[in-house]
C-alpha cells in the first residue's frame, strides 16, 4: 500500500508542477540502472554535445581511460563520503558510482565539518591492475588510496608524505621508477606557484627524497598549481591551471627531461567567449588516439562546473578548444562532436532525486564531516530515510553540524521537494526536519514540534560562518505531522523560493526569497537533515520518502 501510494503522490506532485510526464518519466528511469536528469543535459541525442557537460561542482576533476571505459575523481574537500569516483563511456554521459574514501583521517579533526580543508585537487592513475588516488590535504600532506575493483572498497589511506601547504599531487611511474609531483598552498606553506617533482618507491607508497623545483610561475603563471604530469612521445608534459579560480588559463609545459628545463604555453584561455577561467583537469585520450580535455569553470554559487574540449596536437604542443582570434591560443567552444559515438551508448547523468529504497541516501548524498552510524536508521526493506533527530549541541546555528544530507546543485533553474514525516517522541519540543539550501548564508523550510502542535517554518541565518543565529522568518500551523517541503531554484544566483503542502496538490508559499551562498570553495548545497535543541529530551526521527528534483 506504501509503494502505491508512492506513485500516486508522485502524480498529484507532477500535476502541481504541470508536468506530469515528465516526472512519471524520471521516475520510471530512476527505477532502471540509468538516471536521466530533467534539469540539465549535455547529450544532444544526435551525436553532439553542449557545456557544461556537468553543471554540478565536480571541482578540480582528474579523468582516465581503462580500455573503452572512462573514470573520474574530483576534490570533495570537508564532505563524506569523499573522492565521488564517476563512470562513463564517451567522456559526456557520467555516472556516480563509489567513493574511495569512507571516512577522513585522522578521524577526530574531521568529525567535525573543516571547511575548504580536507581532499585537495586529487589525481587518479591506474597502474599495473590498479587504481590510484593520490591527493593533498593541506594541513597533514599527501595521501593516497588504490583498489584492484573501483566499484569495490578501497585502502585505507596511507600518507607518502607529510607535511603543510604541500598539495595536488601526481605520479607518473616509467620503468622502475615513480614520481610524483606537487604544488604549495601559499597560506600553510608561505610559497606558491612553484611546482616540484620528487621521486618516489616503486610501490608509490612514499616519497624518497626533498625533490626537484621544475617550474616557477611567479614571473607569467602567479597562482599556478593542480599540476598534472604526462609522457608522450618523448616528451614529459606538465598541464598546470594559472592565474585562479575564477579569471585563470591552461599552462602546458614541456621537456625532454623530467626534471627540465620545462617550455611553457598557454593553451587554454577566456578570449572573446563567456566561458571565465578555463582551466584545471585532465588530458585523456579515446580509443581512436584523439585527444580531449576535461576542465571546470567557476560558476560562483553553483560551483566549479565542468566543460569538454577537443584538443589538437600542433608541433608537440596542444591546442584545447578552437583558437577563434587567431592568436594561437585555444578558446573554449560551447558544443562539438562528441569523443564517442554509436553503439547505442546511453543517456544517463549523475543521480539528483532519490526514492530512498532500503531506507538508504543514493550515491549523491553527502554529509558535512565524517558519518555515525547513530544518524540514521537505513533498515533494509523500507522505502523511505529514518534520520534521527540529533541534538545540534552547543552551536549557534548549522554551520558546524555535521549531520546535514547534502548533495550539488544539479541546475540554473530546478525544484526540489520531499515528503517527511516528523515523530518527535514523548511530544518533546524543539525538534525538527527540513529541506535545506546551504552555505555561508543557508535557508530552509522545515517541520518542526514546539507548544504541543506541529508547525512549518521557514528560517534564514546570514554569515552563519561567522556564528550568527538563525532566523524565524515565518511559521504557521500544521493540521499533522507530515507535510512535503519544496524549494524552487532560479538562475542567476539560485535565488530560492520556499513552499509547503499538506496534501501534496495545493502548495503554499512561505517565508521570503532566499538568495544562495557558496560555501568557502564549494558551491551552495541542497539536502536534508532532523535535528533537537541541545538542551530537550533525547529522542525523536523523521522519515523523508523520498527526495525529488523537477523542472
Amino acid at each position: 500500500m506504501i509503494f502505491r501510494f508512492k506513485y500516486i503522490f508522485l502524480g498529484l506532485t507532477a500535476f502541481l508542477l504541470g508536468s506530469s510526464n515528465s516526472l512519471i518519466i524520471a521516475q520510471t528511469q530512476q527505477q532502471t540502472k540509468n538516471y536521466v536528469s530533467q534539469v540539465w543535459q549535455s547529450d544532444k541525442g544526435d551525436g553532439t554535445y553542449t557545456n557544461p557537460i556537468l553543471y554540478a561542482d565536480y571541482s578540480d576533476p582528474d579523468v582516465i581511460r581503462v580500455k573503452d571505459d572512462y573514470y573520474m575523481t574530483a576534490s570533495s574537500f570537508n564532505c563524506i563520503p569523499g573522492l565521488p569516483i564517476l563512470h562513463s563511456k564517451d567522456l559526456v554521459n557520467w555516472k556516480i558510482i563509489n567513493y574511495a574514501l569512507e571516512k577522513q583521517i585522522p578521524e577526530t579533526v574531521f568529525n567535525i565539518p573543516q571547511h575548504s580543508k580536507g581532499v585537495w585537487a586529487p589525481a587518479i592513475r591506474f597502474h599495473k591492475g590498479e587504481f590510484y588516488i593520490y591527493w593533498g590535504d593541506p594541513d597533514f600532506g599527501v595521501y593516497m588510496v588504490k583498489t584492484k575493483d573501483i566499484y569495490g572498497k578501497w585502502s585505507t589511506p596511507i600518507l607518502v608524505m607529510a607535511g603543510k601547504g604541500i598539495i595536488d599531487p601526481c605520479p607518473l611511474w616509467e620503468g622502475n621508477k615513480a614520481y610524483l609531483i606537487h604544488a604549495w598552498a601559499g597560506s600553510r606553506a608561505g610559497i606558491n606557484s612553484v611546482l616540484t617533482i620528487k621521486e618516489m618507491n616503486i610501490e608509490g607508497t612514499k616519497v624518497l627524497d626533498e625533490g626537484q623545483n621544475v617550474f616557477d610561475g611567479h614571473d607569467k603563471h602567479h597562482t599556478m598549481e593542480g599540476p598534472k604530469l604526462y609522457k608522450k612521445d618523448g616528451y614529459y608534459y606538465i598541464f598546470a591551471p594559472a592565474g585562479g579560480v575564477e579569471t585563470g588559463w591552461q599552462v602546458v609545459m614541456r621537456s625532454k627531461n623530467i626534471y627540465g628545463p620545462y617550455e611553457d604555453k598557454i593553451v587554454l584561455e577566456q578570449g572573446s567567449t563567456n566561458i571565465n577561467g578555463p582551466h584545471q583537469g585532465a588530458w585523456v585520450t579515446t580509443p581512436d588516439n584523439n585527444s580531449w580535455f576535461l576542465h571546470f569553470q567557476d560558476q560562483g554559487v553553483y560551483g566549479r562546473v565542468l566543460h569538454l574540449q577537443p584538443i589538437q596536437w600542433k608541433d608537440n604542443w596542444p591546442l584545447m578548444g578552437k583558437d577563434f582570434d587567431g592568436n594561437g591560443v585555444g578558446e573554449p567552444i560551447l558544443s562539438g562532436i562528441k569523443p564517442v559515438v554509436g553503439n547505442n551508448l546511453p543517456i544517463v547523468h549523475p543521480a539528483e532525486s532519490d526514492e530512498f529504497d532500503n531506507g538508504k541516501p543514493g550515491l549523491q548524498w553527502q554529509w558535512y564531516a565524517n558519518s555515525s552510524i547513530k544518524w540514521s536508521a537505513q533498515i533494509p526493506g523500507t522505502d523511505y530515510l529514518r534520520l534521527f533527530t540529533i541534538s545540534q549541541k552547543e552551536e549557534p546555528n548549522l554551520w558546524n553540524v555535521p549531520n546535514l544530507l547534502l548533495q550539488k546543485l544539479p541546475a540554473p533553474n530546478f525544484t526540489a521537494i520531499t515528503k517527511v514525516n516528523l515523530t518527535t517522541e514523548w511530544d518533546t519540543p524543539g525538534k525538527k526536519a527540513g529541506l535545506l539550501l546551504m552555505g555561508k548564508s543557508y535557508a530552509y523550510v522545515a517541520i518542526a514540534f514546539h507548544d504541543g502542535k506541529y508547525w512549518v517554518q521557514q528560517i534564514s541565518c546570514t554569515n552563519a560562518h561567522e556564528g550568527t543565529l538563525e532566523k524565524v522568518i515565518e511559521e504557521r500551523p500544521l493540521n499533522s505531522n507530515e507535510v512535503q517541503l519544496c524549494m524552487n531554484i532560479t538562475a542567476p544566483n539560485a535565488a530560492c523560493k520556499f513552499s509547503y503542502s499538506e496534501n501534496g496538490i495545493d502548495f503554499i508559499t512561505i517565508g521570503q526569497e532566499a538568495i544562495a551562498e557558496k560555501d568557502l570553495w564549494i558551491s551552495a548545497k541542497i539536502g536534508i537533515f532532523a535535528l533537537s535543541q541541545s538542551n530537550v529530551r533525547m529522542g525523536g526521527y523523521a522519515d523523508f520518502d523520498w527526495f525529488r528534483i523537477t523542472k
